[in-house]
């Protein structure tokens, strides 16, 4: 009977030790999800504290940006704009240059796919 009652207890130890290691998993999975959720907050009170100053920095330097707002309006307009009229004004020149281009056939053989078929059939 001792066997039997050291396979018994054997078993016993076993089932604790499994025990041990399903509480150590989720004691680990509680405290990366708080640490997790700590370092969310922090993040959080990081980024309002940096937008506050931008805040800050934005007023202080003339309102709410409407003025640069409307400055870089003006420039995307103007850029714009000035794209456009070299498009219009170079749109030919890329046409006739890709037409000639797709339109240009060469009859000559090149001398090194003479000399290679020379000598395969040679």
């Amino acid at each position: 009977m001792s066997n039997g009652a050291g396979i018994q207890e054997l078993m016993a130890a076993e089932t604790r030790a499994s025990q041990i290691v399903a509480e150590a998993r989720i004691a680990r999975g509680d405290r990366m999800k708080q640490a997790k959720a700590d370092a969310q907050e922090l993040i959080n009170s990081y980024r309002s504290e940096k937008q506050q100053e931008f805040n800050n920095t934005v007023l202080a330097a003339g309102g709410s940006g409407g003025s640069a707002s409307a400055k870089l309006q003006a420039e995307t307009s103007e850029e714009i704009s000035a794209m456009r009229g070299q498009f219009q004004k170079n749109q030919q020149k890329a046409i006739d240059v890709l037409l000639s281009k797709c339109c240009e056939v060469s009859l000559e053989v090149p001398t090194a796919r003479v000399r290679s078929t020379q000598k395969m059939y040679g």
